[in-house]
């Protein structure tokens, strides 16, 4: 009963996917994860940030939930980003299909050397995530970009209330992570951040946003996030089983589930 009905939801979400170049791989979902990068994080906290994606992508709970998908693979690209003109690929598009690729994906982030500086242009760095989907060789069941930042401004480039109609209208889903940790960044003090992410970032069907409230959370946030993305569940559905940071949903921005 379980397989037909994911079977079947698959079969609506791929009518609905964009048709992309003759031979492209066909996977689960294409997952462009989008790090702040920006001057309020310094190169300690970078490091800080790739270790808790790291650990997450080689998480069993996370390779448990790529593996029982339809395909049982995605495709997934790390990106950090600064200015409206900074934006690095910091590990291009790699397929994960069990832990060698999830490990050889971690070893190759952390091995990059920082290259993304400047002040907050996040309306540049989700377009640049929607060109990474629109050009890359693969076809996904969903398209997700995710976005972890300190703060929901937006300094330069394109304003992000228009970069986020022009994603979420090319049928890419956007989540975010608030990372509120000050050793990992800074909490902005005068807003809530995890609020400004759903009203000002997040968007699409079943979008969301998780927290990082400390440095202890920081991996755990990074891995729910990861396991609600790639089970393709709604989030309501299974938190029971995913203990941890605090979800905040798109369509309902003031209801927060521990």
């Amino acid at each position: 009963m379980r397989a037909f009905a994911c079977l079947a939801l698959s079969l609506l979400v791929a009518l609905a996917a964009p048709v992309h170049r003759a031979g492209a791989e066909e996977l689960d979902l294409e997952l462009v994860l989008l790090a702040d990068s920006t001057g309020s994080i310094d190169d300690a906290e970078i490091r800080f940030q790739r270790q808790g994606y790291a650990d997450a992508i080689t998480d069993p709970m996370v390779l448990s939930a790529i593996l029982d998908n339809v395909y049982g693979k995605i495709a997934v690209t790390y990106v950090e980003w600064g200015n409206d003109v900074s934006q690095d690929v910091v590990v291009e598009w790699m397929v994960i299909d069990g832990p060698q690729a999830a490990q050889d994906f971690a070893q190759k982030l952390m091995a990059a050397p920082r290259r993304a500086f400047g002040r907050n242009a996040i309306g540049s760095a989700l377009l640049k995530g929607k060109q990474l989907i629109e050009d890359n060789d693969y076809t996904g069941l969903r398209r997700v970009i995710d976005v972890s930042a300190d703060s929901a401004n937006s300094w330069s480039g394109p304003p992000l209330e228009t970069a986020r109609a022009e994603v979420v209208a090319s049928g890419i889903v956007i989540n975010g992570l608030a990372v509120l940790c000050r050793h990992c960044s800074g909490r902005p003090v005068y807003y809530d951040l995890e609020a400004a992410f759903a009203e000002r970032i997040i968007g699409g069907p079943g979008s969301f946003v998780v927290s990082a409230d400390s440095t202890a959370t920081f991996a755990d946030a990074v891995r729910k996030k990861l396991i609600l993305e790639i089970a393709a569940i709604p989030p309501r559905r299974n938190l029971a089983a995913l203990e941890g940071p605090k979800v905040l949903f798109g369509a309902a921005a003031g209801t927060a589930v521990d």
